[in-house]
């Protein structure tokens, strides 16, 4: 039997702040759309009080803010990108070109080609997110995307020196010091400043992810990455502390970052909110955090592991640490997810900064059918096929000609009928379809 022992926001409520974000932004957009370069900079000059003579830096600009990173500080930034690049080449190899002969005569392949321009926004108004920058501009450069339009807002009233040099490293071509709405808007509508890219991808806030949301189809996006959401699935082989550490370092994220604590253990479960309660008195983002949870955070107790795991499916969180006697059996049985983090030497954290993963995943249930970004985001499959010979044409025509006929299709049949008269030298009177007697000859 399952029991909540902590609950969170009704759906009903999260569904009116969801309709009040999507107005909001429905708005922006417009406006955006209408009035463009005059409308991003009011924006900016309301939402960040940041209005500078142009948003795009130039080569000085990045070079004067790349001397304020200290040296230990490049040199971890270095090391998160080898990491990131690493784990990005070795996806990219897996992804090959295929061509292959399927009849005689007969070629068909697909080449992957990478989208053309895309935007990457990358948070940074309350936490500068060094790391969002290699997740998308450095992933985008490994894949070869010829034209890499970066923005980010300001941080305290100016660009931070570290995520612009995480950006220029990682492979940005343009850098805008842009954030929001504003950001994402002008990067997908484009401006009389800014030329409007194929794609946008990751993270940011609500009002960031229902932008991409409504700009879908206009370009493309990466997946829904609104705010973070991170479940503990535990067992009594690990403590109170490490659980309570777990869901609080990721509800500091914002004021509606949902932490769920998963486990079969009653004590656990009382002792981890009991920890939870004596972090939030001495954790410096505490303001955030217990706002979180106190909206957010859920404890739920369950009788099994397979009750444990269905809760987990059902839920379908961004970050998923399974710290359990059975670590390999939650890797085999999970389907829906994010991305996990196995054992309790593995945590979110390191995903989400260094260990080489990209963090930029699925929230609000999207991890029930997508993955999080990777290289293969910024590559499109395009198929295509090739006839040989002339007895190739004639046989697939002849089929080709019959299944359109089918389906009432004339003038697809005859697109399939003139190979066959042509290269086959079969007198098929137009409108009508190779017969059956010719295809048994």
């Amino acid at each position: 039997m399952i029991k909540h022992l902590k609950t969170a926001k009704s759906e009903g409520a999260r569904a009116e702040d969801d309709a009040k974000v999507r107005s909001n932004v429905e708005a922006i957009l417009a406006d955006i759309e209408t009035r463009g370069d005059e409308a991003v900079r009011e924006l900016a000059g309301k939402f960040d009080n940041y209005t500078p003579p142009s948003f795009r830096l130039s080569s000085s600009d990045i070079e004067a803010l790349m001397q304020k990173v200290t040296t230990c500080e490049m040199a971890d930034i270095d090391f998160a990108q080898t990491q990131v690049r690493k784990f990005a080449e070795a996806q990219r190899a897996s992804m090959t070109d295929i061509e292959v002969e399927t009849l005689p005569g007969v070629i068909l392949g697909h080449k992957n080609i990478p989208v053309q321009s895309v935007g990457c926004y990358v948070p940074g108004g309350k936490f500068p997110m060094v790391a969002s920058a290699h997740m998308s501009v450095l992933t985008a450069s490994v894949a070869g995307v010829p034209r890499i339009a970066a923005a980010t807002p300001p941080f305290k009233g100016a660009p931070n020196p570290a995520v612009i040099a995480s950006m220029h490293k990682g492979g940005a071509h343009e850098i805008y010091v842009l954030g929001g709405i504003q950001a994402v808007g002008a990067l997908a509508i484009g401006t009389e400043t800014i030329e409007p890219v194929h794609m946008l991808v990751g993270p940011g806030n609500a009002f960031v992810a229902e932008a991409k949301r409504q700009l879908y189809g206009r370009v493309g996006i990466d997946l829904f990455a609104g705010p973070t959401e991170t479940m503990v699935i535990a067992d009594d082989t690990v403590d109170a502390e490490m659980c309570a550490t777990d869901l609080l370092g990721q509800a500091e994220h914002g004021y509606n970052s949902p932490a769920v604590l998963v486990t079969n253990s009653e004590k656990l479960a009382n002792d981890t909110l009991d920890e939870i309660s004596r972090i939030l008195k001495i954790l410096p983002t505490a303001e955030t955090a217990s706002k979180s949870w106190e909206d957010y955070g859920e404890v739920i107790l369950c009788n099994t592991y397979e009750e444990m795991l269905d809760v987990a499916n059902d839920i379908a969180s961004e970050h998923v640490q399974v710290m359990t006697d059975r670590d390999d059996w939650f890797l085999e049985k999970m389907h829906s997810y994010g991305a996990l983090f196995l054992g309790p030497r593995t945590n979110v954290a390191n995903g989400d900064k260094v260990i080489g993963t990209n963090h930029t995943l699925p929230t609000k249930k999207a991890g029930r059918y997508t993955g999080g970004l990777w290289v293969g985001k910024f590559l499109k499959t395009h198929s295509y096929q090739k006839v040989l010979t002339d007895e190739a044409a004639t046989m697939i025509g002849e089929y080709g000609s019959r299944l359109c006929m089918l389906e009432g299709f004339v003038g697809h049949a005859e697109q399939c009928n003139v190979r066959v008269r042509r290269y086959g030298g079969r007198n098929i009177p137009y409108g009508e379809g190779a017969s059956a007697q010719e295809a048994a000859e």
